[in-house]
């Protein structure tokens, strides 16, 4: 039975933690093994956007040390915090053969949640019955640090009794990114605007997304701008019950 280490991620298991809950559901009803690895904490991802990089780095080899303690994979339900390790965390140590070595290795084993469903797993259909009509907001970490989009997409296709309507101008960007809504608020703020806009358009009960940190910015959106379509985590839709 392939294994699967869970990252619950810092805006999952703080602020909306059905998110890690439906995570592991999901990979234990495709045929992995769950295992919550002890000690983790931040990836470093906050501090390594805000130009932190000696912070960042301690957090990375907290994170790298706390996971080679544990063998098989390690599952991400956030694009970005996978997205850190695979891709920022050989920034981080370029510097630094021995670390270096050990970033690359961690990274090699680390996915996505529906990357590593579809990819790993080989798994598309789990036989969900979500019968509401939907839209997909493809995270900017997602499509362009990670190039995942044909994953997730394949997944919400399959679902039973769901009617998929296109985002208009997916690939733009909500408006978080990070420390960015911090730091320029105003065009965060618009950006954000627009994103809810676009939303509305689909007239989606649901807007499916794969990273926590879109999914909770653009439901402040919504739920300011009076627009009724929910926010969902592909996990919480994959795990999705009638009576929930």
């Amino acid at each position: 039975m392939p294994i699967a280490n869970l990252f619950p991620t810092c805006l999952a298991d703080t602020f909306r933690k059905r998110i890690v809950e439906a995570t592991a559901e999901v990979l234990r009803r495709a045929g992995a093994e769950v295992r919550f690895p002890k000690g983790l904490t931040c990836c470093g991802q906050p501090a390594f956007n805000a130009g932190m990089r000696r912070e960042a780095r301690r957090m990375a080899e907290h994170t790298i040390r706390t996971l080679e303690r544990y063998e098989g994979a390690v599952v991400l339900p956030a694009g970005s915090c996978a997205a850190m390790i695979r891709n920022n965390y050989a920034e981080l140590f370029a510097d630094d053969a021995e670390w270096r070595r050990r970033a690359d290795a961690l990274a090699a084993r680390t996915y996505e949640f529906s990357e590593y469903l579809v990819d790993v797993l080989g798994v598309t259909d789990l036989g969900v019955h979500f019968p509401y009509r939907i839209t997909y907001h493809p995270s900017c970490h997602m499509l362009r640090a990670l190039g995942v989009d044909r994953q997730p997409r394949a997944l919400l296709y399959a679902l039973h009794g769901a009617v998929f309507v296109e985002l208009p101008d997916a690939d733009e960007c909500c408006g978080f990114g990070g420390v960015f809504t911090a730091e320029q608020p105003e065009i965060s703020r618009s950006m954000l605007e627009r994103k809810v806009a676009n939303i509305a358009k689909t007239g989606a009960d649901v807007c499916v997304t794969a990273d926590p940190s879109c999914l909770l910015h653009i439901q402040g959106g919504l739920n300011r701008a009076g627009v009724r379509t929910r926010m969902m985590h592909i996990a919480e839709v994959l795990a999705f019950h009638p009576t929930t």
